[in-house]
């Protein structure tokens, strides 16, 4: 198969050295499990903050705005609040990308984590601030610490370098469902950490940004002293500037890869619909408090680990991306709809037990499919791109994704609260995802 054309470069290279320079010394395995363990750890702090992020936003824009959170104004600055995280990840997931590709993987990873002990530690210190005496400042800092760790958490792509350059392109799909087993681990187990945090300081919502903040520190830690650099400073890709507009054009114009980018694009878009309106659909439907509110997210998490962790990795051996992406769109769009199905049955004032089971079924078909959909995109990304330019082009398809989970949340909340039965953004993402399927032919190269 054929799994790169070579893009067209903002100017010629002359002769040298080749493209994709060797790698330092170290232990690829040494450098698969070390990059496992700081993205779950990184992403224990993520899922810490992230179910309750909204009350926290709650407590003082009702001390800052007449109205709080139903006003006007203050839906679109929790809405902001909510996004900016995605925002920075848009941007800044090429530039961590570019930047990888030039010195390295190592030093980009660490300093992400620095920006993590740092930004999650302020998100604690802005959520311990008085609600009815410094509320504006409180704002700011939640501002500023999401802002800060959405740049600190892009580096995300490069953690999927380290893995590109690692792995054997048969042997990708394996490495890059080894970070969704990551994610999911992560995801499980912060919400959980978080559930425990607030049992254990009902009154000081700022721990949980001071445990994210620790968790961070360890995953540095880890990263400082056993994570080897797994790509040499130098070669072609350092006479590059760090930002380039033509790159991420050539990465779109890219005859499979800019399909690719689109597919990611949307299919990230469809989840995050129901992934921001989870947390008001568990409200509404089942009654289910803050605090239970976390046991959902974890089983989310749960179920993300356990296909990417075990289910992929084993059916990876016997099929090809391609056949992941479709039986992935298929079991999302199915997934989407299911959850369409248990609002519908709570508009028609079901019982608790059957909503319940249907909700649970309905997340669990929807994120296998996001988990046989994610590594396939990503390993397909990266096989067919420059090796000099792995960083970058992962960079790039973060970036789409980091835009659609702004795009997602946004339009699902709007479409969640034009009409009782809250049924519009299931219907919209369901159909979403599943027009995609009239994309795989094109994505199919010839032997």
């Amino acid at each position: 198969m054929q799994d790169y054309e070579a893009p067209q470069l903002e100017t010629p290279l002359p002769p040298g050295p080749p493209s994709e320079p060797p790698p330092a010394a170290g232990s690829p395995r040494s450098a698969l499990l070390v990059v496992f363990l700081v993205v779950f750890i990184d992403l224990l702090g993520f899922g810490i903050v992230l179910p309750l992020l909204p009350l926290i936003g709650d407590i003082y824009l009702n001390n800052l705005i007449p109205g709080g959170k139903e006003a006007q104004l203050g839906g679109v600055i929790l809405g902001l609040l909510m996004s900016s995280f995605s925002l920075m990840q848009f941007i800044f997931a090429p530039i961590w990308g570019r930047v990888s590709d030039r010195v390295g993987r190592r030093p980009i990873l660490l300093l992400g984590l620095t920006g993590s002990v740092l930004f999650y530690a302020l998100f604690g210190v802005a959520s311990e601030m008085d609600a009815a005496h410094a509320a504006l400042a409180a704002v700011v800092l939640l501002f500023v610490a999401r802002l800060g760790a959405g740049v600190a958490g892009a580096t995300i792509s490069t953690a999927q370098a380290v893995i590109a350059d690692i792995t054997t392109p048969e042997k990708r799909k394996h490495g890059m469902a080894m970070i969704g087993a990551a994610f999911g681990i992560g995801f499980t187990f912060g919400p959980l950490i978080g559930f425990a945090a607030l049992e254990l300081f009902p009154n000081h919502v700022g721990s949980l940004g001071f445990v994210a903040s620790a968790l961070s520190l360890i995953a540095f830690v880890l990263g400082l002293r056993l994570l080897p650099e797994t790509r040499q400073a130098g070669g072609p890709s350092a006479r590059r500037q760090w930002l380039s507009f033509q790159g991420l054009r050539n990465t779109l114009k890219s005859p499979t890869v800019g399909l690719l980018v689109l597919i990611f694009f949307l299919a990230t878009f469809g989840f995050g619909q129901f992934e921001a309106t989870l947390a008001l659909l568990n409200k509404d439907n089942l009654q289910l408090s803050q605090r239970n509110n976390f046991l959902i997210f974890a089983y989310v998490g749960l179920v993300l680990m356990l296909i990417q962790g075990f289910v992929y990795r084993r059916l990876a051996r016997r099929l090809h991306e391609e056949t992941f992406i479709a039986m992935g769109i298929l079991l999302m769009g199915l997934g989407v709809a299911g959850l369409g199905g248990a609002t519908w049955m709570a508009d028609q004032q079901a019982d608790f037990g059957p909503i319940l089971d249907m909700m649970l079924a309905s997340l669990a078909v929807a994120v296998t499919g996001f988990a046989f959909l994610t590594p396939s995109v990503q390993a397909l990304v990266s096989r067919r791109s420059d090796p000099a330019r792995q960083g970058e082009v992962l960079g790039v398809n973060q970036s789409a994704s980091a835009m659609a989970r702004i795009l997602g949340p946004l339009v699902g909340l709007t479409l969640y609260k034009l009409e009782p039965s809250h049924l519009l953004p299931y219907a919209v993402g369901a159909c979403l995802i599943l027009l995609m399927l009239p994309l795989l032919p094109a994505i199919r190269q010839k032997e």
